[in-house]
């Protein structure tokens, strides 16, 4: 029978201990896992309050417009009231009221304030006016009555910025002064009408006709019955010289004058008036 003998390996002093087989390192390592919460991505609600805005402004705007669907008809009156502003010296509030009467049959939100200011803007008198609604029945209408400064022709009247409008009444105005000239012109002849009063009135001369003819020569007419022939251009320089020779020669003999004419380029000629000791024309130069 045979023994079995156990021996016991005595550790060897000095021997290095066997190592640990080394962690492969690069893509054969292994990662420690993390939990699942964290792998999986967060919910993202930035889209549906993108698309939460636009429904709730539609939303808004539906119920404000049925609110004012079914308000409107307690808050729609009829017009009680036409509040007429303006210092109005040529036309009556009565001519404005039956003018603009057809307009205020109608309820305060359909009333057509575009079509009753063009409507009055069409009365020959009315240079602008201003139509607006006051809460919560009333209409308020300014107005702004034209300026007549000349007539125009035998037809019209001018405003101070030279446009033409035409009333029925023209024989009332004929103390106003009379401008003639091409349609195209009236307002340079308006121009040159302010201008050259400004210039006679020192003077004490009333201008009481201006022409622009044809070939684009000026004709001027005092109310001191003296006529002037400015020609074609250079007026303001051709005015001074007639005020300069007026003041120094001229005006004492002014009841005797017809007519002077300023189209030399250095002087003027004066027609006399019959019977009269002096030649019949004179001519004065400049010096």
């Amino acid at each position: 029978m045979r023994s079995a003998t156990i021996r016991r390996q005595e550790p060897v002093i000095g021997r290095a201990a066997p190592s640990r087989k080394p962690i492969p390192r690069g893509a054969s390592r292994m990662v420690a896992k993390e939990p699942l919460t964290q792998r999986l991505p967060k919910p993202s609600f930035g889209f549906l309050r993108k698309l939460l805005w636009p429904v709730m402004l539609a939303v808004l705007g539906f119920g404000a417009y049925e609110a004012a669907q079914r308000l409107l008809p307690y808050a729609d009156r009829p017009i009680a009231k036409v509040n007429v502003q303006g210092d109005l010296s040529y036309i009556s509030q009565q001519a404005v009221q039956q003018r603009i009467a057809p307009y205020i049959a109608a309820s305060f939100f359909s009333i057509d304030l575009a079509g009753m200011r063009r409507e009055l803007e069409q009365m020959p008198w009315i240079a602008h006016a201003e139509v607006r609604r006051v809460w919560p029945d009333q209409v308020l209408v300014r107005l702004e009555e034209q300026l007549p400064i000349a007539r125009w022709g035998d037809e019209a009247l001018l405003n101070n910025q030279g446009q033409a409008f035409a009333p029925r009444e023209l024989a009332h105005y004929e103390q106003l002064p009379q401008l003639w000239g091409p349609q195209r012109a009236q307002e340079q002849v308006m121009q040159q009408y302010q201008m050259l009063s400004q210039m006679l009135r020192p003077l004490g001369f009333s201008i009481v006709r201006l022409e622009l003819r044809e070939r684009g020569s000026w004709f001027l007419s005092t109310g001191q019955g003296v006529e002037l022939l400015l020609g074609r251009d250079h007026l303001v320089d051709k005015m001074r010289r007639f005020i300069s020779i007026y003041e120094k020669t001229l005006k004492d003999q002014i009841t005797n004058i017809e007519r002077v004419d300023l189209r030399y380029p250095n002087g003027l000629a004066v027609a006399w008036r019959t019977p009269i000791e002096a030649p019949a024309t004179t001519t004065v130069a400049v010096q």
